[in-house]
């Protein structure tokens, strides 16, 4: 359904106690399943066109390098990429500085050995609170439509990069009314004296905050990943990498038997994409059938998925499906963290929804009222089930873990 006015009206509503905190800083320096908004732009933008191309930023041209078969991003207008802006976004991304009490960066939550996510059920933040999500990956993160695991209303990478900084339920990276500290402290590093200014040509006041979530938003869209053996197989004509269990896994995950295509289709293995050339703006949120709390269709209070953002009934435990690029990874599973392996994921999925026999969220949720159609349930041999195992460990990008372009740059080297 399109998104309305209202809906648009909300989005600025879920985020104005940042803005609001920040403006004065920034000027002085479908089947029911989702939230579909037309008119996307179609515009080249910084990103140019075709798949394996280059993108021209402020200062030099920045090389995606991308295979064929990979579009090149979308990069808003007002940000485009260069690789000096992208290094400084790396700086400040691994940065303990942009935490309130100097301990966590952005990089905390999100490990680059574990696809940029962190291995817990629930994500912690620099005050020690636990938080009632997990970390998602930002592997492809650039491709997507949008950001967080159920907030259809954010969108942009540099809108998102406020929120952990900022925000205070639940506190994160805990900068709420230390804006100017924040500042002081980056302009006292001799690094960033050099690498804003050449990041941000002709800016007079370089150091500020809106530059500081553009260049951690160009740092987040190079982290790319498309080297699996998946894709060497797929979009590289190498079958190296796919045994034959993986190709029947393959065959599997990709049939309408199993149905996991749907949600996990195309070159990301997600949907909700867009990229240079796409035409309009796809935003979908699925209820997988995780719980049934009740037996009325509930999920447990605070998790509601988009329904705590829009508090419509049909809302009730819609979450976005993240890639499953790496997926071998990025336990434990779902957006709590619930599910500890993937082979219980598989379990989920082939009973149509998971059972909870007992405690406060017992509930049956091959029966949710609100559960997507897609979720209807399958049977597999054991040896499908690890014919299936063995083509999402295919999905893992071995280069992407240990690429020096995205590691912590401020680690002394042994």
């Amino acid at each position: 359904m399109a998104i309305s006015a209202a809906m648009i009206a909300l989005r600025r509503a879920a985020i104005s106690s940042v803005l609001a905190a920040l403006a004065a800083l920034c000027c002085a320096c479908s089947d029911g399943d989702g939230l579909r908004g037309a008119g996307g732009s179609t515009g080249e933008g910084a990103g140019g066109q075709g798949g394996g191309g280059e993108g021209r930023g402020d200062s030099d041209a920045y090389a995606w390098g991308l295979p064929p078969g990979f579009p090149v991003p979308k990069v808003p207008e007002d940000n485009p990429m260069s690789s000096v802006k992208v290094e400084l976004g790396r700086r400040l991304f691994y940065d303990v500085r942009l935490s309130g009490n100097d301990t966590y960066s952005c990089g905390s939550c999100h490990r680059q050995e574990l696809a940029f996510t962190d291995g817990r059920a629930n994500a912690q933040g620099s005050t020690g609170q636990f938080h009632s999500r997990s970390s998602m990956s930002l592997a492809n993160v650039a491709y997507l439509t949008t950001l967080t695991w159920a907030n259809p209303l954010v969108e942009a990478l540099e809108e998102q990069a406020l929120l952990p900084m900022f925000g205070e339920t639940p506190v994160e990276l805990g900068l709420a009314g230390m804006e100017s500290e924040l500042l002081e402290r980056l302009e006292g590093e001799p690094l960033y004296r050099d690498l804003f200014p050449d990041a941000f040509p002709g800016d007079g006041e370089p150091i500020r905050l809106a530059n500081i979530t553009k260049a951690i938003a160009a740092f987040e869209r190079s982290l790319l990943s498309y080297r699996s053996p998946y894709d060497r197989y797929r979009y590289g004509g190498d079958p190296s990498g796919m045994s034959d269990a993986a190709l029947r896994g393959m065959d599997l995950f990709f049939s309408e038997k199993l149905e996991c295509f749907h949600c996990h289709g195309g070159f990301n293995l997600s949907d909700s994409v867009e990229h240079d050339g796409t035409t309009f703006t796809e935003v979908m949120f699925h209820n997988t059938g995780l719980y049934n709390v009740g037996g009325d269709g509930a999920y447990p209070e605070g998790n509601g998925g988009v329904y705590e953002i829009s508090h419509k009934e049909a809302d009730m435990g819609r979450f976005r499906a993240p890639t499953l690029r790496n997926i071998a990874l990025t336990a434990p599973y779902m957006h709590d963290g619930s599910i500890e392996t993937l082979e219980e994921v598989l379990d989920h999925y082939a009973a149509g929804g998971r059972t909870i026999e007992a405690g406060p969220n017992a509930g049956v949720g091959s029966e949710n009222k609100f559960k997507s159609e897609l979720i209807s349930g399958f049977d597999l041999t054991e040896e499908e089930r690890a014919d299936v195992i063995a083509f999402l460990q295919t999905l893992t990008d071995d280069e992407f873990l240990t690429d020096p372009r995205f590691a912590d740059p401020w680690v002394e080297a042994p």
